[in-house]
């Protein structure tokens, strides 16, 4: 099986689209589609249901969607293995949770680029519970997610507290009024303390995955969410949102795990000491 078949059916599962998919890949539309046919005959199954308007996966497909992501990782390692990559002497392979990329790992992937010059990074999005799949079993390195496993085999640190505020686009806004309140999911234990704090007062609109398409949503829209401190800070200095004064706040801790007997046990507690925010 060929690599390129796995990246266009990657890239495709993630776009949903042949042709945004052939941009991308900057091959044409009946390039994808041949490599996609190609890739479902030897399967013999269908990755892509077609029969509508919008092309969506089928559940061969979402199952597919893992085993490629190994595929690619394991890929990068071999080429690194055989010397076919940078040169680079050292790789270092990091999972996050979406939302925790966005909330403080791009300020620290910019430390390790400019303090360990000779690390070539490597970065993937996964769930928790596949986060923490891909670390016991060699496929990253090193993961971040809100709430820490209990398993022996994986070293486990605290590298962050991040303040959440709730933030509005109205200001005055009071925390027994509020407006259009969009749910960002932090994970358990902000969860239930939000729906102690708002459920008799406040009525969700929406609920959101991640941080920041919740700030553009009510940047756009009007409205108010629970965002982290580092992420609003921009838009209130220049007051395009507005602290809710009243209301309570709450912080979100961010664990890194990794393998007790990683080979690389150095390297990771190296670039976690460039970690920018709180550890404790």
């Amino acid at each position: 099986m060929k690599i390129e078949l796995i990246s266009t059916f990657l890239e495709v599962s993630q776009t949903l689209h042949f042709r945004i998919a052939a941009e991308n890949l900057y091959v044409t539309q009946a390039a994808i589609s041949s490599r996609i046919k190609q890739l479902e005959q030897e399967l013999g199954v269908l990755l892509f249901d077609r029969s509508q308007k919008r092309l969506k996966l089928t559940p061969e497909g979402h199952r597919m969607v893992k085993h490629a992501n190994e595929m690619m990782i394991m890929w990068q390692k071999l080429k690194q293995d055989v010397g076919v990559g940078s040169g680079l002497s050292n790789q270092l392979y990091v999972g996050s949770m979406m939302s925790i990329w966005d909330i403080v790992l791009q300020d620290w992937l910019q430390k390790i680029h400019r303090n360990l010059d000779d690390v070539s990074l490597y970065t993937r999005t996964f769930s928790a519970i596949e986060l923490r799949k891909q670390v016991v079993s060699r496929l990253i390195d090193i993961a971040f997610l809100f709430e820490p496993p209990y398993v022996d085999d994986i070293e486990c640190e605290k590298v962050s507290s991040v303040p959440l505020q709730l933030v509005s686009t109205f200001a005055g806004a009071h925390s027994s009024a509020l407006e259009n309140m969009i749910m960002v999911d932090y994970g358990e234990s902000v969860n239930s303390q939000f729906m102690r704090d708002f459920a008799d007062t406040t009525i969700v609109r929406h609920n959101m995955s991640q941080p920041r398409i919740a700030m553009n949503f009510i940047l756009e829209a009007g409205g108010c969410a629970y965002l982290p401190k580092q992420m609003c800070f921009e838009a209130l200095r220049k007051n395009k949102l507005h602290l809710v004064q009243d209301a309570p706040s709450y912080s979100r801790d961010i664990y890194a795990i990794y393998l007790v007997n990683s080979h690389k046990k150095a390297l990771i507690q190296d670039a976690l000491q460039l970690f920018p925010y709180l550890r404790s």
